[in-house]
Parts: structure tokens; sequence; C-alpha cells
């Protein structure tokens, strides 16, 4: 058995940049969900952190969904 361990590299730095990606987008969302939070008690409207969240949690469902297409297809 032959195992081609140049592709076996591409595919663990892939995974490894995906992943933290992945974790950025969502605790960057997070953080935007509790800056809403603050900006409401403040008194402001906190649309703005809510939009950024909202973008982090689509971009977040968006990879999972690829990558699901990708093993199934």
């Amino acid at each position: 058995m032959h195992i081609n361990w140049g592709s076996l590299g591409i595919v663990f730095v892939v995974a490894l940049a995906s992943v933290v990606v992945l974790a950025s987008l969502f605790s960057f969302g997070v953080v935007g969900l509790s800056q809403r939070e603050s900006a409401r008690e403040s008194g402001a409207s906190g649309t703005g952190p809510l939009a950024g969240a909202v973008v982090c949690f689509a971009a977040c469902a968006a990879i999972v969904g690829y990558g699901i297409y990708l093993i199934v297809a």
C-alpha cells in the first residue's frame, strides 16, 4: 500500500484552515450578539452588531452546507 504524503498534507492544511475560519466566524457572531445586547442596554438600536452576527452565522451555515454537499456528491 502506498500513501501519497503530499496529498495527505494538503488535506490536513485545508482542514486545519477550514476549522480556524469556521471557529473564528462563529465566535465573531457570538461577539456581535453580545455587543447588540450591550448596545440595547445603553439605549442604542444595536442593528449593526446584529447584522454582522447574522452575516457570520450565515457564512458558517454556508461553509457547513458546502462541506456536506462535497461529502454527499
